[in-house]
């Protein structure tokens, strides 16, 4: 049974696509500048960058907010 969630506006959105859109629209380097994080700046990729996403929540939710800031 799928649920809608009309207030959540990352309903649908995977983790992927937040840090592929992410890293088209900033770049690696601003990335690593607006999100201080080493998976961003040392080395970066896709597949680096959602493995530690995935484990870590506070970093998880600062690449959610800048996805939704980019967006708005």
């Amino acid at each position: 049974m799928t649920q809608h969630q009309p207030n959540n506006p990352l309903h649908g959105v995977t983790l992927e696509r937040i840090v592929v859109t992410l890293v088209d629209y900033y770049g690696w380097d601003e990335l690593g500048r607006r999100i201080n994080i080493r998976c961003f700046n040392n080395n970066p990729s896709v597949k680096s960058s959602l493995k530690f996403l995935r484990k870590t929540p506070w970093a998880r939710k600062k690449a959610e907010d800048l996805f939704l800031n980019m967006a708005s």
